[in-house]
């Protein structure tokens, strides 16, 4: 993941997810300082590498735990949070890295976002530590963070169908819940199938599903 400022030509890209499926803490965050400043507390220790701990933040600030909840939520809306402001300017990343169009650049994007999810070191670390819980808050479809991802790539989706380079037999919302899925069994492949996560494997199981949205050359 990237947590620096994403390139300015897709800096649309990763942000889409967030204005499509808001949370009630992305509002707060937008809003209120408080949940800004905790919320950007919980990303640095998360980026450290450091466990989020609830009854630790809190005490940051000077308040107790229900303060705190009432702030930015439970944990796992928290973490929720923290990850998708890190998956935005890695999925930015991706799309400014690649010039390919069609269903070209949809494969490279997803390929690269899975690329750097499985080397992000303390992104890894968090999920061996966590596995249950990483799995619940990265994949379910009653998580922020996997809605989004649909969400983002959907737009991906979108942007070149629209402009004529690519066609899909299949709704364009469902097309993007499989790319995710598919996206996430290999990513996340230690967890799921006790494999090893594998980017190339990826890319060629995109490139499979991808196959009857390309366009022939005119």
């Amino acid at each position: 993941m990237v947590p620096a400022a994403a390139p300015s030509r897709a800096a649309r890209l990763g942000s889409h997810g967030t204005v499509l499926v808001p949370s009630a803490l992305s509002v707060r965050i937008d809003t209120h300082p408080e949940a800004t400043r905790a919320f950007l507390e919980a990303r640095h220790r998360f980026i450290a590498g450091e466990r989020i701990d609830m009854g630790a933040l809190a005490a940051t600030f000077g308040v107790d735990r229900t303060s705190l909840f009432r702030w930015v939520g439970n944990r796992d809306q928290l973490l929720a949070e923290v990850l998708w402001s890190l998956a935005v300017p890695t999925l930015d990343a991706a799309d400014a890295a690649v010039s390919a169009r069609g269903a070209d650049r949809v494969e490279a994007v997803l390929t690269r976002f899975v690329a750097d999810l499985i080397g992000a070191s303390y992104f890894r670390d968090w999920i061996t530590r966590e596995p249950s819980r990483a799995l619940r808050i990265l994949t379910t479809a009653a998580s922020p963070v996997h809605r989004r991802f649909v969400a983002v790539t959907e737009t991906l989706l979108e942007e070149e169908i629209t402009d004529g380079r690519m066609a899909t037999p299949l709704p364009v919302h469902d097309l993007a819940t499989v790319l995710v899925r598919v996206a996430e069994s290999f990513t996340y492949a230690d967890l799921i199938a006790g494999e090893s996560p594998d980017a190339d494997r990826a890319r060629a199981a995109l490139a499979l599903v991808l196959a009857p949205t390309r366009m022939e050359p005119r």
